[in-house]
Formats: structure tokens, sequence, C-alpha cells
């Protein structure tokens, strides 16, 4: 669906009423300016009521402001200048808060519909679910803040290849034995795979450790010394 206004690129809020207004009307809706508080409000026979939020920027101000707007109205839509919504990422978080998005095009203003008003519900994603419980049940205590940001995120693939790791110190083991002795039960494919360089195979079945494993290995102890010191001041 279209409509056009001869109107220039909008530099107001108010310049991009016009062409929502002809669109709106387009659709068979009465439409009328600023009711209470709402920059655009249409009305179809006896249909609940239809809401649109004028801005010449996408901002958290908009998409509050329009939440709010959904406590009066099941359909509201943002309207922005087309070029307002070219970041990737807007239509998609509309659409999940249940917004319309309507893209303004000038100079001949445009109108597009980018996103349908409605109810959103994500599929489920039950990998990513199984993931994350088995991520959380494999990690041992609580080694990385939440929040952290430009640290090593402490996994528990990492938490047990440093334990593969420490228990190779005292020389090159087998897979068999490090499963046991260091409580790593996917020590074949971690020392297989060696992600982090720590690791190398002496023969058959059997690993050795890397310098670089044995300062990785110390780095660990070394920041599980400091946090235990900080927990007990």
């Amino acid at each position: 669906m279209t409509a056009a206004d001869p109107h220039a690129t909008p530099w107001r809020e108010v310049d991009l009423y016009p062409a929502v207004k002809a669109f709106l009307e387009g659709e068979g809706f009465e439409v009328k300016g600023e009711v209470r508080g709402c920059d655009v409000v249409g009305v179809r026979r006896d249909e609940p009521p239809v809401i649109v939020e004028l801005k010449l920027r996408f901002t958290l101000g908009l998409v509050l402001q329009a939440l709010d707007r959904l406590r009066l109205a099941e359909t509201v839509y943002l309207a922005v200048p087309a070029e307002a919504v070219r970041r990737r990422g807007i239509g998609p978080l509309c659409r999940r808060l249940g917004l319309g998005l309507l893209a303004i095009h000038g100079p001949r203003q445009r109108v597009e519909v980018m996103v349908e008003p409605g109810p959103y519900r994500p599929p489920h994603d039950r990998r990513r679910t199984r993931l994350l419980i088995s991520e959380h049940a494999r990690r041992r205590g609580d080694p990385t803040h939440g929040g952290a940001t430009r640290v090593p995120i402490m996994t528990a693939y990492r938490q047990e290849a440093l334990r593969i790791a420490a228990s190779l110190r005292a020389g090159p083991a087998s897979v068999a034995a490090l499963r046991e002795v260091a409580a790593a039960p996917n020590a074949g494919r971690i020392l297989a795979r060696d992600a982090y360089g720590w690791f190398e195979r002496v023969e058959r079945g059997s690993y050795g450790l890397r310098d670089a494993g044995r300062v990785a290995v110390a780095a660990s102890e070394g920041d599980d010394a400091r946090a235990d010191t900080v927990a007990g001041a």
C-alpha cells in the first residue's frame, strides 16, 4: 500500500502527517491529528482505533511512547522517514513488541508498511535451550560475573580443558586416564581439537602439555587465589 503527497523531504514531525493521513484514509479510516496526546488516530466504523506516532528519528523514547499507546489501542504504528529505519534490527524489534512500522519515503512521501502490528511470540528454540541448561549444569561454580566485558568467559569447556592441563603437568597421560583423574568426560574431543594450543600428542592415545598450557593453568590458579582472598576479606 502506498499513499503520496508532494511534500518535500520532512524536517518536522508534522510534515509526515499528510502522507500518513492519506494512507489511512485509503484504508477507509476517518483520521484526525493530536487526539488526547496521540499524533494520529484513525477510526473505521465500529472497529478499535488505530494510533500512529510520528518521529523524524527512531529512538527509545518513540518506542516507549508507542508501548504506552498499546494501553489505548491494539493497533499502534510508528511512522518515521525511511532513512531513519535503515539500521538492522529495527523491524524485528517492532515485530517482537507488537508494534507496526511505517517508513515514509520522500520527496513524494510514499508510505511503506515495513511491519504490521500484532501479537508476537518467537518460536521456541529447544536446541538452544538444551545448550543453555547444559552449560549451566557443567560449569563449576560461578567463575564469570554477569555483565563482564573484555575478559575471557570461563565456559564449562575451558574449565574442563584447564583440569586436563593441570593433570598433565605431571607428565603425559592417556585419554582414558584423563577422563578419570581430571573429571573430564570430553577429554578425547578437547585434546584432539586443542582449541587453545595447550596440548600435544606424544603417541597414539596419549597427550602431553605445551608451555602455553602451563602458563594458562598458572594464571587460572592465580585468579582463583585472588578470588579466595577477596571473598575472605
